[in-house]
């Protein structure tokens, strides 16, 4: 019998593997919750297929998401990520993965972590949301508004609600899988 997914990973082994394996699963890891970050800005406006199908460009792009080295990005490093087609060469979202570097190691000073920070606002636990159609799915809460304000005035670029909201699924803050989709229970 077919595993029931949710309906907006589609057929494609890329997509149905990260729904499969990372979407919605709790991220406590502040390299791993910085990723997503990193990626999750760079897929405003696009799709997020887009981004799965560059991902291993953009680990050997950016040093493999190492937050310290990428907040030390100076022009050179800056002018080679502007010329990598194998990444999303949008200046301003380069620049912002510098900034978001360095605003993302000012909240693990004050907070300890970065996930200790985000965790924050759900005391640390999931919300579990009961959806039973893809058309459900919001694309940004209260709760990715207040965090989207926070993030930005810790100086952090690209954050919109939506881009928090996205973050929030995909790290596991929020559970959105479909209530019929095989992965509700699990994570």
């Amino acid at each position: 019998m077919k595993k029931q997914r949710c309906t907006w990973c589609g057929e494609d082994p890329l997509y149905v593997a990260y729904h499969d394996n990372e979407w919605g699963v709790p991220v406590f890891d502040d390299a791993t919750l910085f990723e997503f970050l990193i990626l999750e800005t760079f897929q405003a406006g696009l799709s997020w297929i887009t981004i799965l199908r560059k991902r291993e460009n953009f680990r050997k792009a950016f040093d493999n998401f190492d937050y310290k080295k990428i907040a030390a990005y100076k022009h050179p490093k800056i002018d080679k990520l502007l010329q990598d087609s194998g990444i999303i060469r949008n200046k301003l979202k380069i620049h912002s993965a510098v900034s978001n570097a360095v605003a993302f190691m000012e909240v693990q000073k004050e907070f300890g972590s970065f996930s200790k920070y985000i965790w924050g606002f759900t005391n640390g636990k999931p919300i579990k949301n009961k959806l039973n159609a893809h058309s459900e799915i919001p694309a940004n809460t209260p709760l990715s508004d207040t965090i989207s304000k926070d993030l930005k005035k810790r100086g952090f670029k690209f954050v919109g609600t939506t881009v928090v909201y996205a973050h929030m699924q995909a790290t596991g803050m929020v559970n959105d899988h479909l209530v019929s989709c095989f992965r509700y229970e699990e994570v």
